[in-house]
């Protein structure tokens, strides 16, 4: 929140995939002075059009490749008329390492993100409306968005995420880190301290701590059924920023899981309708 974040070096590269609808490109960006990867894909035409960065959910970056993540709703979304810029994060795919990035929980990623959007308006393409920008992320990419919510506030339009992890990250760790023994976690407590040794720390690195600085409408979606990432986080976080008087809507799907199977096509509906008001 302290730190003045750049974006900017918005490159199309290599066409990946052409379809009826858009058209898919390799791109690259820079973050904090790192290069980034991703994808963009770009409708079919006269634009320009608004456009939605997408945060990923956690996967293994010795086995992501660019792109991967959200394929469904890359393509729902184009075929709506967005531009859509995934991004792969910093030590994922052809970005930039960052060895740090691990150690300080991840921040990176919403760096990562900020940038993203940042490099869309600056960009000045013609395909792209840079005052109509939004977020969507899901699982890890729903707590990426929290943070860029509590971090740049005003940066974006709107926000939608999808099964979202906590918004309280000592509870990340404890549901997915510790019971792998992921030595990380040890390496961050070393560095920060754990819950109990230093809350001030904990307490500050939460987005749940800032939701009184969120100038963006957001809404969740999340499954009765989620045994990855439980409905209560969702509630609890939604309840934080209703008692701030934020713009929050939690939409809630009985029986499904994390992934989201035959709701998702009504989730989807939702999400066009919420970025149809406030994006377009």
């Amino acid at each position: 929140m302290q730190r003045e974040h750049r974006g900017s070096g918005l490159r199309l590269g290599a066409v990946r995939l052409r379809t009826d609808a858009y058209t898919q490109y390799a791109v690259t960006y820079r973050s904090d002075g790192l290069t980034i990867s991703g994808i963009m894909n770009v409708p079919r035409g006269e634009g320009p059009f608004p456009a939605l960065v997408l945060a990923h959910g956690y996967i293994d970056p010795d086995v992501y490749t660019t792109g991967r993540g959200l394929a469904r709703e890359q393509d729902r979304l184009a075929r709506a008329g967005y531009v859509v810029l995934h991004t792969d994060y910093r030590n994922h795919a052809g970005s930039d390492d960052d060895p740090d990035n691990d150690v300080n929980l991840r921040l990176g990623y919403t760096e990562d993100v900020i940038a993203a959007v940042l490099a869309l308006r600056s960009a000045a393409r013609p395909d792209i409306d840079d005052d109509r920008i939004g977020l969507l992320g899901r699982s890890m990419g729903g707590g990426v968005v929290y943070n860029t919510l509590v971090v740049a506030p005003g940066l974006v339009a709107a926000a939608v995420v999808f099964a979202p992890v906590s918004s309280r990250p000592e509870e990340n760790i404890d549901r997915f880190q510790r019971p792998e023994g992921d030595p990380v976690v040890e390496e961050i407590e070393a560095a920060h301290g754990t819950p109990e040794e230093n809350p001030e720390f904990w307490r500050q690195v939460s987005p749940v701590t800032y939701v009184d600085r969120v100038t963006e409408p957001l809404l969740i979606h999340h499954g009765t059924a989620d045994d990855t990432c439980p409905l209560a986080w969702s509630r609890r976080t939604a309840a934080a920023f209703e008692a701030a008087g934020k713009d929050v809507e939690l939409r809630t799907y009985a029986g499904e899981g994390h992934t989201f199977g035959p709701r998702w096509p009504n989730a989807m509906d939702a999400t066009l309708a919420f970025f149809e008001r406030h994006l377009r």
